[in-house]
């Protein structure tokens, strides 16, 4: 993917935000946004966009949050808040950088596919703008902080520490201590064992497919469950021999189950 660069007000001030078009030219067809991981980025995607894409007769857009990609870093000494990191983003961010690149979300609101924090910030999104969204693709989403959450996040610490996962984060973000620190601090604060997002979910609206992969070891089962329960239109799906990254471990298989979801309810 080849991206560009849009400047974005945020918190009062401007952000810049790395961003790519895939088959811009369906201008008729719906517009699919995706928003990455806690360590993710445009690049980090891969194909994954592209070929949902291609598959699903779609455009898409891809973009990476500040902090992330070739977007504005972190400020060195600034620490994530859940507010900056999920509802700032949510309610703020996202919003901005929609209306900067001319996208009318009343008239023709998108479809979110959201990668763990990522499907965090979609379903509060699409929460506090409800009429403003078509539809969400959710993968391995966070509603609530799990032990199995911690336990992988410390040790995603410990492999940090070691620089080769440092070398590797480098290929995608121009500073990986921003994208990496912001994240890792944030969810190994003790403050944050109670965030949750539940209360939120009755005010989702639109259809919902939420994924997870049974040997997820940042998540369990339990959040795509608690998601449908509070949103009964909520599809579930669950992949086996699938972890965090279900978009790497079975490509296959989730590109045909979310081109199907698209198709029973894009009208």
């Amino acid at each position: 993917m080849t991206s560009s660069i849009v400047t974005v007000p945020c918190r009062g001030g401007t952000v810049e935000i790395d961003y790519a078009w895939l088959y811009p030219e369906r201008r008729e067809g719906p517009l699919l946004v995706f928003l990455h991981e806690g360590l993710g980025s445009v690049s980090m995607w891969r194909e994954f966009p592209g070929e949902l894409c291609a598959s699903g007769g779609v455009r898409g857009l891809v973009y990476s949050r500040p902090g992330y990609g070739r977007s504005t870093p972190r400020p060195p000494r600034e620490r994530w808040s859940p507010s900056s990191m999920h509802e700032e983003q949510a309610r703020d961010l996202l919003p901005g950088l929609l209306r900067g690149l001319g996208i009318d979300t009343e008239a023709d609101p998108p479809w979110l596919l959201g990668h763990s924090d990522g499907g965090t910030i979609a379903l509060i999104h699409a929460a506090a703008f409800p009429r403003h969204v078509a539809g969400l693709i959710l993968l391995a989403p966070h509603i609530f902080v799990e032990d199995v959450s911690i336990a992988s996040i410390e040790a995603a610490r410990t492999a940090y520490l070691t620089r080769e996962m440092r070398e590797k984060l480098a290929r995608h973000h121009d500073d990986p201590d921003s994208a990496f620190w912001g994240w890792n601090d944030l969810w190994l604060d003790p403050a944050f064992r109670e965030w949750t997002i539940e209360a939120l979910l009755p005010d989702v609206r639109c259809p919902v497919l939420a994924v997870q992969g049974r040997d997820d070891p940042y998540g369990t089962l339990a959040q795509i469950e608690r998601i449908a329960e509070a949103a009964p239109q909520t599809q579930i799906l669950v992949l086996d021999e699938a972890g965090h990254s279900l978009h790497r471990d079975q490509p296959e298989r989730l590109t045909h189950a979310v081109v199907e979801f698209l198709a029973r309810h894009v009208t």
